[in-house]
Parts: structure tokens; C-alpha cells; sequence
């Protein structure tokens, strides 16, 4: 068939659907690569991107070609990533309103640091004290051990020496991870103060001490 046969064709669809107020189908044949259009999806448009017209002849809706297993695939990893992002644009937006709430002026976070370093202090104080305690404990233990040199210590006395460098030990190994907890409790409110100050468009300044 001639294309100005096909004209008055689709000039009488396009009248034919406009008095019905409905929407019609078209793509590309193709076998002979002609338009073809149908008030119904015509079977040429099946499996392959078409566009849904208005009694017009308006563009409603453009319809792609079912996407090939390799595009299925990425399409899923787009969406994957997506949602990734999304995730993190909550949570971070969830952060950056916790820090809000958390601190009124930049002087908070100087405070909230201050307190956090003299916790730790504290700590390594009262640890420093039971060391000092267990040392001198051990040191009577070992006085005593002195009289075994050439004997046999009794069993009892040799459990207390063990558990009590044992104990030492122990606290000894927590004051050096409390003194650890500085540079934490340093990076932390570092970081709060530099956000705080994106979000409130504040000229930082030096933390108090």
C-alpha cells in the first residue's frame, strides 16, 4: 500500500477516536518500518516501545521497549543505589537534627567536651588509687614470700600473688584505654562542632579550655 493511501487511513481513525473521546496506540512496524496505530494495542506494538495518543493526536504517554535481562540487571542496581543514598540522606538528616536539639550554642559542645574528658579523668584517678592500693598489698605479700625463698611457698600465699598482679594488671590496662578514650572524645566533638557549624552557617571558633 502507498503512504498516501495509508494518510486518509489514519485520518479516519484519528476522526473515528475523536468522536469517541477514547486514546489510540502507535509505534513502528518493523517489518516494513511505517507507523501503525490501533484504538487497541495493535500486534505489531507488542514487545517493542510505543506512544499512546489523545483523540487529538497528542503525545499522553510514551511506553519504552521491555527492557532487555542486562538493563533488568542494572535497572535493579540503580535502584539499589538509590535507595542507598536515600537511606543515608535520612539518616544523616536524623543526625544533623539530633545534633540541633542536642546544642544550643557552639559553648555547648565546648562544654559537653569538657565534662566528657573530666569523666574520663575521674576514672583514671579512682583506677589510679586501686592500683596504688593493690601495690602496696602486693608489696606485703612479697615481703612475706621473702621468708620462702628456700622453702616451699604455701599454695595460699602463691594464689594471692597471682591475683593480685593479676588484679594490677588489669587496672593498669584500663587506665591506658581510658587514656585512649581522649582522642575519641577529641574527634567526636571536633566533628560535632564542625557540622554544627554548616548547619547554622556559624564562623567556627576555638573550643574553650
Amino acid at each position: 500500500m502507498r503512504k498516501t493511501a495509508i494518510l486518509p487511513l489514519l485520518a479516519l481513525l484519528l476522526a473515528s477516536t475523536a468522536q469517541a473521546g477514547g486514546e489510540f496506540y502507535c509505534c513502528q512496524d518493523p517489518a516494513s518500518g511505517r507507523r501503525v496505530c490501533g484504538d487497541t494495542l495493535p500486534e505489531q506494538c507488542r514487545g517493542r516501545a510505543y506512544r499512546v495518543l489523545d483523540s487529538a493526536g497528542n503525545v499522553v504517554k510514551e511506553v519504552g521497549a521491555p527492557l532487555t535481562p542486562e538493563q533488568k540487571a542494572e535497572q535493579i542496581l540503580e535502584n539499589k543505589r538509590r535507595k542507598q543514598m536515600e537511606d543515608a540522606g535520612r539518616e544523616q538528616r536524623r543526625r544533623d537534627q539530633a545534633l540541633l536539639d542536642t546544642y544550643s550554642t557552639p559553648e555547648d559542645i565546648d562544654l559537653a567536651q569538657k565534662k566528657a574528658e573530666a569523666d574520663v579523668n575521674v576514672t583514671i584517678q579512682t583506677t589510679n588509687e586501686r592500683i596504688a592500693t593493690a601495690q602496696k598489698k602486693r608489696s606485703k605479700l612479697a615481703d612475706e614470700a621473702e621468708f620462702y625463698k628456700k622453702k616451699t611457698m604455701p599454695p595460699e600465699l602463691d594464689k594471692d600473688l597471682r591475683a593480685i598482679d593479676h588484679e594490677i594488671r588489669l587496672q593498669q590496662e584500663l587506665v591506658e584505654l581510658k587514656k585512649k578514650e581522649f582522642d575519641t572524645i577529641k574527634a567526636k566533638y571536633d566533628a560535632d562542632r564542625k557540622r554544627y557549624f554548616e548547619l547554622t552557617r556559624r564562623s567556627p571558633a576555638a573550643p574553650l579550655r
